[in-house]
């Protein structure tokens, strides 16, 4: 039974590695064909930056679903999928500078300084790269207690994540103007999210 399970998890995880990398791999075909609408680079980077937001939340959900089903996969999806979740936001990041602006970092400075949605979505990379950098196993057992401590801070990352992608959409949340649809759903998403923290709603959770 114990194999069984075993083989039915790997293939799970086979799955999760595969559904991550399919929009990746959508996405570099699209490009070779021509087909990325009239303006690919801006397509491209909108779409690594969902992807990469919607991977975080999904890393994120994997321990409030693992609490409320007991279903041990859930704790091996985690990391993998926070580290795809880098892999976007890296890809995204090096389209924005390095085919929007050719690595012309003067350039980025004058149109973006004013920008906040960009400084924003900056942080969010950069609290990112700590986390990916640690997610691995051997990492995790050298920084001990403090490797829980740090990757906290996924969830401040969250935030920014999402605040950059509503201000990107140029939704008025306030207003209920523009696109507001996704940020007010990825918004929902995190504030349940951080809910399940809770050590009461936890506990909850664990019930259920």
């Amino acid at each position: 039974m114990q194999r069984k399970k075993r083989r039915s998890y790997g293939w799970l995880q086979v799955c999760v590695h595969m559904a991550a990398l399919l929009p990746l791999a959508w996405l570099t075909w699209q490009a070779t064909q021509g087909a990325l609408t009239a303006n690919p680079i801006q397509a491209a980077e909108q779409r690594t930056g969902d992807t990469a937001i919607t991977l975080l939340l999904l890393s994120l959900a994997c321990t409030p679903l693992l609490t409320i089903t007991q279903f041990a996969p859930f704790q091996r999806f985690r990391r993998p999928l926070g580290v795809y979740a880098f892999l976007y936001a890296s890809i995204h990041f090096s389209l924005f500078v390095g085919l929007d602006y050719l690595f012309d970092f003067r350039a980025i400075w004058a149109d973006t300084s004013g920008k906040r949605y960009i400084w924003v979505g900056l942080a969010a990379f950069v609290g990112l790269i700590p986390l990916a950098a640690t997610s691995f196993t051997r990492m995790m057992r050298r920084m001990g207690k403090d490797w829980k401590r740090l990757h906290r801070v996924v969830y401040a990352v969250a935030v920014l994540a999402v605040i950059h992608f509503a201000w990107v959409v140029k939704g008025d949340l306030s207003r209920l103007q523009g696109d507001i649809a996704r940020p007010a759903l990825a918004v929902v998403v995190v504030a349940l999210l951080l809910a399940a923290r809770l050590p009461a709603v936890r506990k909850r959770l664990r019930r259920t």
